[in-house]
């Protein structure tokens, strides 16, 4: 009896481990396959088309049909639709016969209203228009938001700015108002606060207030990493704060967000990074830079090709590599440049793959392309 424990409770953590590991569909050969972050295959290449894992399923093409696979790389949903997008809360939209569906794992149909266009789940909600209308949709197939609004964007850490006429304002996944729809326009959703133009006045609405700032003509979104945003003023850029004043006074002809303390700027044809007080802290010297990851390490340009610098201004991985965000896959809307978990997507030559912060290629390989990696399961 203890040993049936002891390997029960041994197959239980391989499951956990397992599930918990992010993958990246590559393609060698002209097949598609997924590997690990050790750079080991677990579904090895054998789909013409593929897109990423999400919630534990990927939708994969089979004799010009499209299913779902699982971890296992075994169908859960036969490769018989005409297309099917990204897996989420549960359900997937499929094509068949000219007739878009909600399915789920085992490939039952969701019963919804009839809609004049379908759109994916995110986060347990849909989109779903009637008489050019948007309302909400949730996954037991009912309505939680009556089609109500001429837009609403996607939502954004729980909220989505929407338009009701001439005006934008912002709801929750319950489609209940969270700020007015009264702004002439509306950055998105973010704790620090969220930029809108009222008028032609730009400010930042924050704790339920609107702070204006005289002379803005553009504010750019705050993120979690900042309590800081750039804005533009007279064809400069500095950043603001919440309040939409001024802490660092517009004078860079280009900025990016700050991350891990420092953000890109661009002055006199070359980027440089700056501190949250204004100070060069890595001088301008690059033909293009990108914000900095958790990892301390920001790619930079020298002429045309990018390497990686670290917050000393420091390139510990040559100039060598091409760099994008976003992937080849169909289902690729990812915005990651640079490193993420210890590893960087980049192009060497004709060959797409993955380094890590030493500069050494992931299991020593190089693939026809690489997407970028993605949990096998939610978080």
């Amino acid at each position: 009896m203890k040993t049936y424990y002891v390997l029960f409770f041994t197959l239980f953590l391989n499951l956990l481990f397992i599930n918990g590991q992010e993958l990246a569909l590559v393609r060698e050969n002209n097949l598609f396959g997924y590997i690990n972050t050790s750079g080991k295959y677990i579904i090895k290449p054998q789909f013409k088309k593929a897109g990423n894992f999400s919630e534990g399923y990927a939708a994969a093409i089979k004799d010009d049909k499209w299913g779902l696979i699982n971890t296992s790389g075994e169908w859960v949903v036969k490769p018989e639709f005409d297309r099917i997008k990204r897996f989420n809360s549960g359900y997937v939209l499929a094509l068949q016969n000219d007739q878009w569906n909600y399915i789920n794992a085992s490939g039952k149909v969701l019963n919804t209203p009839t809609t004049e266009k379908y759109y994916d789940f995110n986060d347990n909600v849909a989109f779903f228009r009637k008489a050019k209308k948007i309302g909400l949709l949730g996954t037991d197939g009912k309505l939680i938001l009556e089609p109500t609004y001429d837009i609403i964007k996607p939502f954004v850490n729980g909220y989505a700015k929407a338009r009701k006429g001439d005006f934008w304002g912002m709801i929750d996944k319950q489609g209940k108002v969270f700020i007015p729809m009264e702004y002439n326009e509306i950055g998105s959703y973010n704790k620090q606060g969220v930029w809108a133009k009222k008028g032609e006045t730009f400010g930042v609405i924050s704790n339920n207030k609107f702070n204006t700032t005289v002379g803005i003509d553009k504010i750019w979104d705050f993120n979690d990493n900042s309590k800081l945003t750039y804005a533009r003023s007279n064809k400069k850029i500095g950043f603001i704060n919440n309040s939409g004043e001024w802490v660092i006074k517009p004078s860079f002809e280009k900025a990016r967000a700050f991350n891990n303390g420092l953000a890109p700027v661009f002055k006199n044809k070359f980027w440089g990074y700056i501190n949250e007080k204004g100070e060069e802290v890595i001088a301008l010297n690059f033909r293009d830079a990108e914000t900095f990851s958790a990892d301390g390490l920001a790619p930079v340009k020298e002429k045309k090709l990018w390497g990686f610098i670290n917050k000393s201004g420091k390139m510990v991985i040559p100039a060598e590599y091409q760099i994008t965000a976003g992937g080849f896959s169909l289902f690729s809307k990812n915005a990651i440049k640079g490193f993420h978990n210890g590893l960087a997507r980049v192009k060497k030559g004709k060959q797409w793959g993955f380094i890590n912060t030493k500069g050494e290629a992931l299991g020593g390989k190089w693939y026809q392309n690489a997407e970028l990696f993605s949990k096998k399961t939610n978080p």
